[in-house]
């Protein structure tokens, strides 16, 4: 298409305004900031990241600091070091528990809650509720908040549960968002007629994915499952995929010169991308996931998040689809074809980032369905190890003691709040986005 010299500069101005619209993100804070019940939201969510970032420093039976026969100790930063392998444990302390060590003590600095969410009290087992009597030392070591039947503290297991929940809620998802971000603005931006391979591109490709599936994660399924450090073993996997796609596009670069094989072919990607989505849909998303989690034999936290992760992008697909498909017909979008720049430089740095704004929103209500259905795996004792403390398990330890109610009603209020901030959230960035519009 050939513009005018006004009309290009007009495209052009009009280009820039769009790339790098501050304006329009100082605006939706403005309105958000006036949506009371969503700053608040926001507040809450303040609140339960400072305890999931610094759990070790609030509930720990290891004290921040502690002096011991003249020698100082710093307990919970020498178990950062021991779990990024970059220290060992302190000789002495091995085969002894801290709360034994506690008489021992000339000095110390005890966190807020001096247990952690697996120590086990045995004077205080068989569910000691936070009204009633308790054996303990002083009243420092007093279970505020009740224990349950091994004498584990219940506010320690809510501080543990709070860095489970933000966990699987933002991994899962950080996939989720990557995947259906991904797709959706290929499938929108491209459409059926747009994305053009050659036939040995086309075929590696495929071909690729295959055996980058086989040998990234099939062959080695014992590995993951038996993995002390999942997140590396998983990284690995990625890497070898990866690696896979890397070597099979390099060779049909090499094919495209052949005649033959670099006939270019149209890729049908909204099509593909709307199929997959309709696939997924139909089939409900708990019993898939009940599906999946039954083959693996050694239940783990990853795998948690990563399943849900990869069973909750078709939402962020869809709306990053009809964002594309309504920018890609937009003024500014003809005119960076016309400048000549690439599809890729015009899908990243010109349509995807004016296409998230209403994929936020998605992915906060995402958020609050991720902590949901983890709860509600836990809950019903899927997914997770036998030891881990989730604010799931402690509702379905409840299951087993009607009348110990503190398991039930403080988990089942952090949920509550949780959920409802991240849904206000949502609903705040609705408004404060559909105002513009």
């Amino acid at each position: 298409m050939i513009f005018g010299k006004k009309h290009t500069d007009q495209l052009a101005e009009e280009l820039e305004q769009t790339s790098g619209d501050q304006r329009y993100w100082a605006l939706v804070k403005q309105r958000f900031r006036k949506n009371r019940p969503a700053v608040w939201a926001l507040r809450t969510l303040y609140v339960l990241g400072f305890i999931a970032i610094f759990g070790d420093f609030i509930a720990n039976e290891r004290p921040i600091y502690c002096k011991v026969e003249g020698t100082t100790y710093f307990p919970v930063f020498r178990e950062f070091l021991v779990d990024l392998d970059l220290a060992k444990p302190y000789p002495r302390f091995l085969t002894r528990s801290w709360l034994d060590v506690k008489k021992e003590y000339e000095a110390v600095l005890l966190p807020l809650i001096p247990y952690s969410f697996d120590t086990q009290d045995p004077d205080n087992r068989n569910y000691k509720g936070p009204l009633e009597e308790q054996e303990v030392s002083s009243w420092r070591y007093r279970h505020w908040l009740g224990t349950d039947n091994l004498g584990r503290d219940v506010a320690a297991g809510l501080v543990n549960g709070t860095r489970t929940a933000m966990l699987v809620g933002i991994i899962a998802m950080g996939i989720a968002a990557l995947i259906g971000i991904s797709l959706g603005a290929i499938a929108g931006y491209f459409g059926d007629d747009r994305l053009r391979w050659s036939r040995a591109r086309v075929m590696l490709n495929v071909l690729g994915v295959v055996l980058g599936i086989f040998y990234g994660f099939t062959v080695r399924t014992y590995a993951l499952q038996e993995s002390e450090h999942l997140f590396v073993d998983l990284l690995i996997s990625l890497g070898i995929f990866g690696a896979i796609l890397v070597l099979f596009n390099g060779l049909a670069w090499l094919l495209e010169r052949w005649s033959v094989a670099g006939k270019k072919l149209r890729v049908p990607v909204d099509l593909l991308v709307m199929r997959a989505i309709e696939i997924k849909r139909s089939i409900p998303t708990l019993l898939l996931l009940l599906a999946i989690l039954a083959l693996i034999s050694r239940p783990n936290i990853f795998y948690v998040m990563a399943i849900i992760g990869l069973l909750g992008w078709t939402s962020i697909a869809r709306f990053m689809r009809a964002e594309m498909l309504r920018i890609r017909a937009l003024d500014y979008m003809e005119a960076t074809r016309a400048l000549g720049y690439s599809n890729r430089r015009i899908l990243f740095r010109h349509a995807i980032p004016n296409g998230l704004t209403p994929v936020l929103v998605t992915i906060a209500f995402g958020i609050a369905g991720a902590i949901l259905t983890e709860a509600s795996l836990s809950f019903i004792g899927i997914g997770m190890p036998p030891d881990q403390v989730t604010w799931g398990t402690m509702l379905f330890a409840a299951r087993f003691a009607p009348y110990a109610w503190w398991l039930a009603i403080f988990p089942g209020f952090f949920i509550f709040i949780t959920v409802l901030s991240f849904n206000l959230i949502g609903e705040g960035l609705t408004e404060a986005i559909h105002a513009r519009r």
